[in-house]
C-alpha cells in the first residue's frame, strides 16, 4: 500500500488515525463550535455545519486566544473533539489546547499539510515522531 509522508514538529505526542477534516481558513473553537455536538457554527466558515468529532483536523492556524484551548478541552470532555490536530503554523493557544486536552498534535511541516491533505483523506498520525501518513487519497 502506497502512502505519502509529511514531517513536522511535535506539539503533543501520541498516535491517531482517521478521516481528515481540512480547512483552508484558520479556525476558532471558542464560540465557533458547539461543544455538545462538535459542529462548527461560525457563520462564514468553510466547515460550518460539519463535526470535528473523531476527525483529524487539518488547518493553517488557530484564530482567537486562550479561549481556543478551553474550547478544545470542553470538546474533549464531551467526547466531540478531533482525534488529532495538524496545524501549518504554531500557535501558542493550539499548543496549550493540545497539551491540556492530551490530543496528538503536529505543526511546522516540511510540506504544507493544508495543500497536500485533501478533505476526506485517511490519515495515520504519529505525533511522537512528528509524522503524518496520507494512507488513502480521496478521489
Amino acid at each position: 500500500m502506497g502512502y505519502i509522508t509529511i514531517r513536522g514538529h511535535t506539539i503533543f505526542g501520541g498516535q491517531a488515525e482517521g478521516e481528515a477534516l481540512v480547512s483552508e481558513q484558520g479556525i476558532s473553537l471558542y464560540g465557533s463550535v458547539d461543544y455538545e455536538t462538535g459542529i462548527v457554527t461560525e457563520r462564514r466558515h468553510v466547515l460550518r455545519g460539519r463535526s470535528l468529532r473523531g476527525k483529524v483536523l487539518v488547518f493553517p492556524f488557530g484564530k482567537g486566544s486562550t479561549g481556543w484551548a478551553r474550547a478544545l478541552f470542553c470538546l474533549k470532555q464531551s467526547g466531540n473533539a478531533p482525534k488529532a490536530l495538524i496545524s501549518r503554523e504554531l500557535c501558542e493557544f493550539v499548543v496549550i489546547g493540545a497539551v491540556t486536552s492530551e490530543i496528538p498534535a503536529i505543526s511546522c511541516f516540511d510540506l504544507d499539510p493544508v495543500k497536500h491533505i485533501k478533505d476526506g483523506d485517511y490519515l495515520r498520525v504519529d505525533a511522537d515522531k512528528g509524522i503524518v501518513r496520507i494512507i488513502c487519497r480521496k478521489q
